[in-house]
């Protein structure tokens, strides 16, 4: 990162283009501007965005039930990831939920996601169990993960 920083804070309307390229750069099914606007506006998700320099580089969602919360995306952009951005998002995300009452932390992940499970396992996660052909384009199972 060349001594910037990456600052983490709550996703805001403006951001929307941005996570959309970020969603059509990194993943086989995109999540479409339309269905990340219904997402955003839902009262039960809350989004965060990495940026540095003023560039959006990663975002995570995250769905709320009563003090639990399912991280659903956690996207960081090619040029930026094993650079710390991906912990430093997590980490933020976790710590701003845990204000709002949060305590525990559930994930899915592929399985062929190796790094990413090394992600959280870092963080405190733990295999739950695994969810059969959950992914498409490739069909894959899912690691079930939680952590606090």
């Amino acid at each position: 990162m060349g001594g910037t920083v990456v600052k983490i804070r709550e996703m805001e309307m403006d951001d929307l283009e941005s996570v959309a390229v970020l969603e059509e750069e990194l993943f086989q099914v995109p999540w479409s501007l339309n269905g990340l606007f219904s997402f955003f506006l839902r009262e039960d998700v809350c989004f965060f965005v990495a940026e540095e320099e003023g560039k959006l580089v990663g975002y995570c969602g995250i769905v709320t039930v009563l003090d639990e919360g399912d991280i659903v995306k956690v996207a960081v952009s090619g040029k930026y990831q094993r650079r710390g951005v991906g912990r430093r998002l997590l980490q933020g995300t976790m710590e701003k939920m845990r204000e709002k009452g949060v305590r525990v932390f559930h994930l899915e992940v592929r399985e062929s996601n190796q790094a990413a499970v090394g992600l959280y396992e870092k963080l405190g996660f733990v295999r739950d169990g695994t969810r059969k052909n959950y992914y498409e384009n490739p069909v894959e199972d899912a690691i079930l993960m939680s952590g606090s």
